[in-house]
């Protein structure tokens, strides 16, 4: 699924345990569909202008946004305007999207998501939709974004989550079982939301918040599901893939086992999305509210709850 060509990037810190994905395969499929992403770009649309739409509750203004990930610059758009953002900066590790971006409008610049260019504290906000999930150090990215953003600076994230594509999981490993006697990765690992929690308090975010969305996309067959995910530059860049092309045999299987599994009554299949948003603050003592002392309250639950208080016998240290 999800600069110039070049191998991975080896961060100092990073374990080669972490690296899973071929990032210059990522960018090469991501400049292959620079030209016709237009054509391709509705699920990143929709989930960009929903993860902007979680500005609108925040009383805060963002004069500097970054759009990490940016493809054509969807959100760089949909966040123009919002919460007093004056300039949005959209970066992508393709430079061909990179170049799409510019060409909408957008000040954009082609960059590693592994290795930002930003000086600390330079950013009033990162948001990123669909594009972190291709990142090999997810730690080590969240951890560079907080050090970017400015004291009360506001990371805010969309990327695909676990239950992504669980369709396509299915068929594509039963199909190679059936044709080819074996299976391989085909396609990518995502997180989950106690993952993404967890990431987000490593790196030092306060107040984080995850939560998850599902969109369903129906099509007339699995190859039809195909070709839209190599239109979004988001086919296979595991690097335990098979190289080559996958076999004919093995594809139509695939599509057949799709149909069979899982068509509705109008003969059409879905394609599950799972979508993680993700928010957390860069800590500013100054500004942000902190949980109260245990045993602060002014008034006890039970009251409020219309209850009896019962106690466990266990003082409170």
């Amino acid at each position: 699924m999800i600069g110039r060509a070049g191998p991975a990037r080896h961060i100092p810190g990073m374990s080669d345990s972490m690296l899973v994905f071929d990032r210059a395969a990522v960018r090469a499929r991501r400049d292959r569909a620079a030209a016709g992403y237009a054509g391709f770009s509705f699920l990143k649309q929709e989930v960009a202008a929903r993860l902007a739409d979680r500005l609108d509750g925040i009383n805060r203004r963002f004069p500097l946004a970054l759009d990490l990930g940016s493809h054509d610059g969807a959100l760089a758009a949909a966040l123009a305007g919002r919460n007093g953002i004056e300039r949005v900066i959209a970066a992508d590790l393709s430079p061909a999207m990179a170049d799409a971006a510019r060409a909408a409008g957008h000040p954009a610049l082609a960059l590693d998501e592994e290795a930002l260019p930003f000086a600390a504290g330079s950013l009033d906000l990162v948001a990123s939709c669909l594009s972190l999930h291709w990142v090999n150090d997810l730690p080590g990215t969240f951890l560079q974004i907080r050090q970017a953003l400015k004291p009360d600076g506001l990371f805010l994230a969309a990327m695909l989550g676990g239950t992504t594509l669980v369709e396509l999981r299915e068929v594509m490993a039963q199909a190679e079982i059936d044709v080819e006697g074996g299976m391989s990765p085909r396609l990518s690992p995502f997180a989950d939301v106690r993952d993404a929690g967890g990431l987000l308090q490593r790196a030092g975010f306060a107040l984080p918040v995850v939560d998850s969305d599902w969109l369903t996309v129906t099509y007339d067959n699995a190859l039809a599901l195909m070709r839209d995910l190599r239109g979004m530059g988001e086919t296979n860049a595991h690097l335990e893939r098979r190289k080559g092309f996958t076999k004919r045999a093995t594809l139509l299987r695939a599509a057949e086992l799709y149909q069979e599994r899982f068509a509705g009554p109008d003969g059409r299949i879905p394609a599950t999305f799972q979508v993680l948003y993700l928010a957390g603050w860069v800590p500013d003592a100054a500004t942000q509210q902190k949980p109260l002392k245990p045993g602060s309250a002014a008034a006890r639950l039970a009251e409020a709850l219309g209850g009896v208080e019962v106690s466990t016998g266990v003082k409170p240290n």
